[in-house]
């Protein structure tokens, strides 16, 4: 029995070749070709997955040092003081254990000439910024303002 198919719009239709001459296939490996795709997806899923979590880090790295200067304000702002601090001067809390209480002062723990009081203990530089808020200023960016002082 032969098969004969004229129309050759159909030839390209069909899943099986229809003439001797026809292009060689082979049956698609359905398994291997999903385990490629769910790789490729894996890999390009992993690398967004990357991206984001680096945001991610930015992120909170951003809203911890807010959370920071938020913190320092509080201190600031209860501290007691006799000045109108300055913004972007940097200025020095310390704790009076005779009143409980922080203090503010211009001067930091190695700018004393007769020492710190006995009652007080140095807690941290602070620099008042634009936007009201304070900033915990750094050993070496104090360092660096006083000298800048002198």
């Amino acid at each position: 029995m032969r098969i004969e198919d004229t129309d050759p719009a159909r030839h390209a239709g069909i899943e099986y070749p229809m003439e001797v001459g026809a292009p060689v296939f082979a049956p698609i490996k359905v398994l291997e070709e999903k385990d490629k795709a769910v790789n490729v997806a894996r890999q390009n899923a992993k690398l967004e997955y990357d991206r984001i979590m680096e945001q991610a880090e930015v992120l909170m790295k951003q809203a911890r040092a807010l959370q920071a200067r938020l913190d320092a304000t509080e201190m600031v702002h209860s501290a007691k003081f006799s000045f109108n601090p300055l913004h972007g001067k940097t200025y020095h809390l310390y704790f009076d254990s005779r009143i409980g209480a922080n203090v503010l002062i211009q001067n930091g723990p190695d700018q004393w000439s007769c020492g710190i009081p006995d009652s007080w203990t140095y807690s941290m530089a602070v620099k008042k910024l634009g936007d009201s808020t304070w900033a915990i200023v750094e050993e070496d960016e104090t360092v660096t303002s006083s000298l800048a002082v002198r």
